[in-house]
């Protein structure tokens, strides 16, 4: 289970680019060769810096303590048209679905979707020319060369936002850690308190035929998370990337569907996309209301598809997950990947 202190989903750090190395002068001086001509070769590209996604990176815990990411600098030319080292790349790897912005700017620089996508952070300077490359029918002894050019240096934020087919949407202590540790291998913290998720969990549903699909289960939506309220941000950044939302309202709830408005209500306000995403609702807990009572908290004039369901007992999760992997499906269809909302 991922624990809080280890489950790390915004970073700032700085990287620096190496520079070029300079280009040299030099002639060509051998025995018998006495007025040899321009022989200086180039110098090196700086090294760049590249965040590249890794399938196996849940967090970006490993960069969080990454301060300062310095690639090192071209090395200058050398006589008889040598050429001078490049500096080596570094690779930063983090999780997939990963954004990269310019702290100072608020440029987008770029993210990564799918393994092995690779975004450059700050690319290397380029190698200086040495005197060989200035030599022409009019300038036959150039005397000069080119510095390298300055590596690119920026301050940068990471942030990360799950990959997820479906987005647990609740109220704290609605009984979604419970669902998805019945449903899937997920074995998050599960309490009779608020709260209890700190840190968003994923899990995978398989069916007998291997067909599958990731959920999340994501930190309690309260009133004003849009605001930053209770874990606020830290939330809905996550729901933005879900094809499909799964609204859980418990029973013991004394108005689910007043608690339904509310929380549709906080989506709109974060943003406006995230309301018209598709969705289903799921009243939890209802092995505390009688079969005949149920009706009774059923939302009107609401189309979405509604389900009475119970982790304990099992109740109404086959036909959740039939519908759930139905829609899905019919989004894989139509897109690759569930784009983010920039702002």
């Amino acid at each position: 289970m991922q624990s809080e202190s280890d489950f790390i989903d915004y970073v700032q750090l700085r990287v620096e680019a190496g520079n070029g190395g300079a280009g040299v002068v030099h002639w060509r001086r051998e025995k018998f060769v006495p007025r040899g001509g321009p022989d200086g070769g180039d110098g090196g590209d700086g090294g760049s810096i590249w965040m590249e996604a890794d399938p196996h990176k849940w967090t970006l815990l490993d960069v969080r303590y990454k301060r300062l990411l310095r690639a090192p600098s071209g090395e200058p030319g050398r006589g008889q048209c040598q050429k001078g080292a490049s500096g080596k790349d570094i690779i930063l790897r983090v999780p997939l679905g990963t954004i990269a912005w310019d702290a100072e700017t608020g440029e987008l620089i770029g993210e990564v979707l799918q393994p092995g996508d690779k975004v450059c952070l700050a690319r290397g300077g380029r190698g200086g020319r040495g005197n060989h490359a200035f030599r022409s029918p009019t300038l036959r002894a150039p005397d000069f060369a080119e510095p390298g050019e300055p590596g690119q240096k920026r301050l940068i934020r990471l942030e990360l936002k799950l990959l997820a087919d479906v987005g647990l949407i609740g109220p704290p202590n609605a009984g979604k850690s419970t669902l998805l540790s019945v449903i899937t291998r997920a074995r998050p913290k599960i309490a009779p308190y608020p709260f209890t998720t700190l840190v968003p969990q994923l899990g995978v549903v398989q069916d007998e035929r291997g067909r599958s699909f990731v959920i999340a289960d994501l930190p309690g939506l309260i009133e004003g998370a849009a605001q930053g309220k209770g874990l606020g941000h830290r939330f809905l950044r996550h729901v933005e990337r879900g094809a499909i939302l799964l609204f859980t309202l418990p029973l013991d709830h004394p108005h689910p569907s007043a608690l339904f408005y509310a929380l549709q209500k906080e989506l709109h306000t974060y943003h406006p996309a995230l309301a018209e995403k598709p969705y289903l609702i799921a009243f939890t807990k209802c092995d505390l209301v009688p079969p005949p009572q149920r009706s009774s908290y059923l939302i009107p004039q609401e189309a979405a598809p509604q389900f009475f369901i119970s982790s304990i007992t099992r109740e109404g999760l086959p036909e959740l997950l039939s519908h759930l992997r139905s829609m899905v499906e019919a989004h894989r269809g139509t897109r690759k990947v569930s784009q983010p909302f920039y702002s």
